[in-house]
């Protein structure tokens, strides 16, 4: 096992910290302490939840500890990609275990470092990719990739580049989305707007919004500090320092510059002029006022499409569109959303090979089709688009196409490819605070935006100080 290169009294603050923004996902989605990209990941009593017996695994199989956060139907699924794997083949075994929310997980594998009683595979949200780097605690995937030569190029390229630091790839994506605009094709009808042509910008979204509240269906998004990074990288500009984090460890926030200042002030003039109302943090009541016809437009992950729709059903015709941007900005796209899946290097070589067979298996196009039609997540592989199942839901759900094409729309840059820090789950909150004071009114947006860039600044330097390089 690798020295585990975090201070002992760094870990321990990380973990309380951590614990601190730990939140009930099932019943809020959205918001600091849910899942990364919106979709709540409920506790669940499903099978995932039931650990099986330690001497199960017959004795000519390796046995593979998988920790995730899946719960509710999205657990009921990886169950069942489970069973499938462990059916596949008689050499490995693999046991699923869900540990809460990605939170929850991550504070219990740092706490089973030293007993070795953590499992041998996790799933870690996205904004948690420094911290396992860092940790010291992982094998990069690109080692088993060099090994036998894996082919990459089948995967989706904007959903690789997340996980690719300094040309290496560290983990292996799993679950993926990104933030599409949700708008009522019928309230825009009967407003007189055109149904088939949703907002693009932030100034066509204000127009829409202003006209749609007078028939009383205003806008609303969340307060979620994901879709603040998502409105970055969609013009094009970066959230940290040194290359987002990529091209040497962040050192500096970047929310008050100009991308982060004009996406505020434009959001609280939307809700000042009552062209969008507020409802809080939670993407679950944005989601639900949408679903009953009381908002007209929102912002929510690919991933609750599904949901979203079935919700609706026949009272209205649901529209998505594009993530907004300023008129004018440079090219840009969106973030990929969701967690990957890490070697843990405190197990045995024949565990971390073995979970790294489970992880090839997860990637194949016939997998990845049949999790994306469960869940309603991005399929990893390209070919999976190839499957009956695959373009049957297409045509039952055509809202996805929106979310297909805006990932490969998305240019690859440092921007598009995401930020990376040590605290960014408490960088969210902080920014989730500042978008908070800025739309009640108790500070003007920049105000709010630099004080939340100076806490973050802040803590990024703590975060520094104490990982050993």
């Amino acid at each position: 096992m690798k020295p585990f290169k975090l201070k002992h009294s760094f870990l321990l603050a990380t973990i309380l910290l951590l614990s601190m923004l730990i939140s009930a996902c099932g019943a809020a989605g959205g918001g600091s302490g849910a899942t990364a990209d919106g979709e709540a990941s409920a506790s669940s009593s499903s099978a995932s939840g039931n650990a099986k017996n330690e001497n199960s695994t017959p004795a000519d199989k390796t046995k593979v500890v998988w920790w995730h956060s899946m719960g509710g139907e999205l657990g009921t699924a990886a169950d069942q990609l489970v069973a499938d794997f462990n059916a596949s083949q008689d050499k490995v075994e693999v046991e699923a275990i869900f540990q809460g929310t990605y939170d929850e997980s991550l504070n219990k594998m740092k706490a089973s470092m030293d007993s070795k009683s953590g499992p041998s595979l996790i799933q870690v949200y996205e904004i948690g990719s420094r911290f396992m780097i860092d940790s010291g605690a992982i094998t990069p995937v690109q080692q088993f990739i060099d090994e036998e030569s894996y082919d990459l190029s089948q995967l989706e390229e904007n959903i690789m580049n997340y996980y690719t630091f300094e040309g290496k790839q560290y983990s292996m994506p799993f679950n993926t989305s990104n933030p599409i605009l949700y708008y009522n094709k019928d309230l825009f009808k009967a407003a007189g707007l055109d149904p088939d042509k949703a907002p693009a910008t932030y100034e066509e979204l204000k127009r829409a919004a202003e006209t749609l509240s007078k028939n009383g269906a205003p806008a609303s998004f969340a307060i979620y500090g994901w879709f603040m990074e998502q409105f970055f990288a969609n013009q094009g500009a970066e959230y940290v320092d040194n290359g987002n984090g990529r091209t040497a460890p962040a050192t500096q926030s970047l929310v008050n510059t100009e991308a982060g200042v004009n996406t505020l002030e434009w959001w609280k003039s939307l809700v000042e002029g009552q062209a969008a109302i507020n409802l809080g943090r939670k993407t679950d009541d944005t989601k639900k006022a949408f679903v009953a016809g009381q908002v007209s437009m929102t912002l929510d992950s690919t991933a609750g499409l599904r949901g979203i729709v079935d919700s609706v059903g026949d009272k209205f015709e649901v529209g998505t569109a594009f993530l907004p941007k300023p008129e004018g900005t440079p090219d840009g796209g969106v973030i990929i959303g969701g967690a990957s899946l890490w070697i843990l290097n405190n197990k045995p070589e024949a565990e971390q090979k073995a979970a790294w067979e489970f992880i090839k298996f997860l990637a194949e196009p016939q997998t990845q089709a049949k999790w994306h039609i469960s869940t309603g997540y991005f399929p990893i592989t390209k070919k999976a688009y190839d499957e009956q199942i695959v373009k049957d839901n297409l045509a039952k759900y055509p809202q996805f196409q929106t979310a297909v094409d805006q990932l490969h729309a998305s240019k690859p840059s440092l921007a598009t490819q995401g930020a990376v820090m040590g605290v960014f789950p408490e960088a969210r909150q902080i920014v989730e605070s500042a978008i908070e004071e800025a739309l009640g009114g108790s500070k003007p947006a920049k105000q709010a935006l630099d004080d939340a860039a100076k806490a973050i600044t802040d803590k990024i330097g703590n975060y520094n100080r104490t990982v050993q390089k």
